[in-house]
């Protein structure tokens, strides 16, 4: 399976084709840094006044392409192991010899809106060892389930020897929480929870019978000397079992492989929150409570969540395949829906078919990859497409999850990190060890940056960092070469360079004055903004018609209609398009009137109609329709 990726950055939230206007322009960027956070098409010029602009704009105003500071981003592989088969060399390989996903590490520069793309390669290496976990409900209902269940180990491994030849088993069982209400805890019960004429053993939470071995006989033995149990309300304590099973890697013998839990029964599952009716109200925390293979906590710990137990499953890369009753199917398809990498099955009334069941599931999952990424950094997002094997491309959830050929993932950022370091995200398929990692350098500064010169006179008696032919400047300083103090910007000098025409509205109550220069205000729409040099103007209060800003046929500039070609009026709602008035002898309204905003008004009174070609009390009408 081949599987490629696309990662880039942006600064915004919104496309370009959404933003109104030029975006390297509306962003007032006061250093290159600044300006090439803007957009991907943003350049600085070192050498002219008008300093950030799309790269084209720039060298139409004269600005020469040496002079133009335009970083682009880069991708780098720095581990590149080769796909590896299970067997090499007559010689079967470990699992952590083994490569099913190529590289295995990159390093991308990131520019804002730029977009970086890299491919990886995943091939699913044949004969790879797995181990499966059974773990099953030993609850009254399932007697005849655990006669079945008892040779399961042997006819499981000649069955799973088709698929690979490195296989282990485990068991392990469940019933419920040891408090009332959940089972009976008077002295007999306790012993017996069944009938009088039934043996049962005393009801457990959970229990590990069997770590994962290669001995198929071993698992008949041990399974054969178990026995039912019982408890009194419908649903099972098997979240609880779940969660030891996920979290106890030593006791049950995890390795670095693939790793199946098939979930056996025929009832419901308690979950968080169900515990507080027998007195149990601390959250589950996830962590390894056995002792002599036996749950300890389940009267001290709440049952886990679902967002729990997907969250450790997928820690542990455990794939889970869910055996239960026709009943019970629609709710352990939608509990299937919230756990990546799982299965349900249908079980027969007496488990009969649980082989054929385990492997059908393991099939289906296998042929299936989830891609999972870490905790992204703040402002980054990630989006999936994915290139089936059918041809078929899809995006989005649908794309993160798929029986796929290849992928192509869309990394989204908002601009450079605060602290500007570099940030490490990893990739990887569900339910496998192997992963990619990512190291996300992001380019916030342009390469002039580092030839500043500090302290510069050219920045008003040393107050600023000359760098990139332009001022940075010291703290405390602000204007266009630092040439104002912060302490200085309301005296009333400055403020008469920020009154139009003499008025007593300082940057038209819509900015700042700051050392002697109008700074408008940002609105909490990006898309809208004051402009001019006294903030005189913007871009969203001009007419509007059917509810959008000048009849979504112009553009506001200065509060007034800018409109596209063929179209007039205030709110640029007058079509000049005369076709809607041509009349059927090819006349602009017949030649009876006038074509008014797309729409006929007729000089004539006799005349009428959308092109004015009907004339009731014309000569002939009535001989025409005799």
């Amino acid at each position: 399976m081949d599987v490629r990726l696309l990662l880039m950055s942006v600064l915004l939230g919104l496309s370009r084709a959404q933003l109104d206007g030029n975006e390297c322009t509306k962003a007032s960027a006061q250093s290159c840094g600044e300006c090439i956070q803007a957009g991907e098409k943003c350049g600085w010029c070192t050498d002219k006044s008008t300093r950030c602009d799309e790269v084209e704009a720039l060298i139409k105003k004269g600005c020469s392409e040496a002079s133009i500071e335009n970083p682009r981003g880069t991708v780098s592989v720095n581990k590149n192991q080769s796909l590896t088969d299970r067997t090499k060399d007559g010689v079967k390989l470990k699992p952590d010899q083994i490569t099913q996903i190529q590289p295995q590490k990159l390093t991308l520069d990131l520019r804002s809106g730029e977009a970086q793309t890299f491919h990886l390669t995943f091939k699913r290496a044949e004969d790879y060892p797995i181990d499966l976990y059974y773990l099953m409900d030993l609850s009254y209902s399932m007697k005849d389930d655990l006669e079945n269940v008892k040779n399961l180990g042997t006819d499981l491994m000649l069955e799973m020897q088709k698929i690979t030849s490195d296989f282990r088993i485990g068991f392990g069982s469940f019933v419920e929480k040891t408090v009332m209400p959940y089972i009976s805890t008077t002295p007999a019960k306790l012993l017996n929870p069944c009938t009088s004429d039934q043996n049962c053993t005393s009801p457990f939470s959970y229990k590990n019978v069997l770590s994962l071995t290669a001995d198929g006989f071993q698992f008949n033995n041990l399974v054969s000397k178990q026995q039912i149990s019982g408890n009194l309300d419908s649903p099972e304590g098997g979240f609880d079992a779940i969660m030891q099973v996920a979290v106890c890697a030593n006791q049950i013998g995890w390795r670095n492989v693939t790793r199946l839990l098939v979930f056996s029964t025929d009832a419901g599952f308690h979950f968080a929150g169900d515990g507080k009716l027998g007195g149990i109200v601390l959250p589950n925390d996830g962590k390894c409570h056995l002792q002599d293979n036996m749950y300890t906590m389940s009267h001290y710990y709440d049952y886990p969540s679902i967002a729990h137990l997907v969250q450790k499953l997928s820690e542990n890369n455990i794939q889970t395949i869910f055996a239960v009753t026709e009943e019970f199917q629609p709710v352990y398809q939608e509990l299937k829906n919230l756990i990546p990498k799982s299965a349900v099955g249908t079980l027969s009334s007496d488990s009969g078919n649980v082989i054929k069941l385990i492997i059908d599931a393991y099939n289906s999952l296998s042929s299936e990859i989830i891609l999972e990424n870490s905790r992204l950094p703040e402002g980054v997002s990630i989006s999936y497409i994915s290139h089936c094997k059918n041809g078929v491309s899809e995006k989005g959830e649908n794309g993160r999850n798929n029986m796929i050929k290849n992928y192509k993932d869309s990394i989204t950022a908002k601009g450079c990190p605060s602290n500007g370091k570099s940030e490490t995200i990893k990739i990887k398929p569900l339910g496998f060890t192997e992963e990619v990692e990512i190291v996300l350098n992001f380019i916030c500064e342009c390469e002039c940056h580092k030839g500043g010169i500090a302290n510069s006179p050219v920045c008003h008696f040393g107050n600023g960092t000359l760098e990139c032919g332009a001022c940075r400047c010291n703290e405390g300083r602000i204007g266009r070469v630092c040439e104002c103090s912060k302490d200085e910007v309301r005296t009333e000098d400055l403020d008469a360079n920020c009154r139009m025409d003499n008025g007593t509205d300082i940057c038209s109550n819509n900015g700042d004055c700051v050392c002697g220069t109008c700074e408008c205000k940002k609105r909490d729409n990006p898309e809208e903004r004051y402009s001019g040099k006294f903030c005189e103007c913007d871009n969203f209060n001009c007419d509007r018609s059917n509810n959008k800003l000048c009849g979504g046929h112009g553009r506001c500039e200065c509060r007034k209609c800018t409109c596209d070609a063929n179209y007039t009026g205030s709110a640029c709602d007058c079509s000049l398009d005369t076709s809607t008035c041509l009349a059927s002898n090819k006349q602009i309204c017949n030649g009876r009137g006038t074509c008014e905003c797309g729409v006929c008004k007729c000089t004539d009174s006799k005349f009428q109609g959308p092109t004015c070609e009907i004339c009731p009390t014309c000569p002939g009408v009535c001989t025409e329709h005799k």
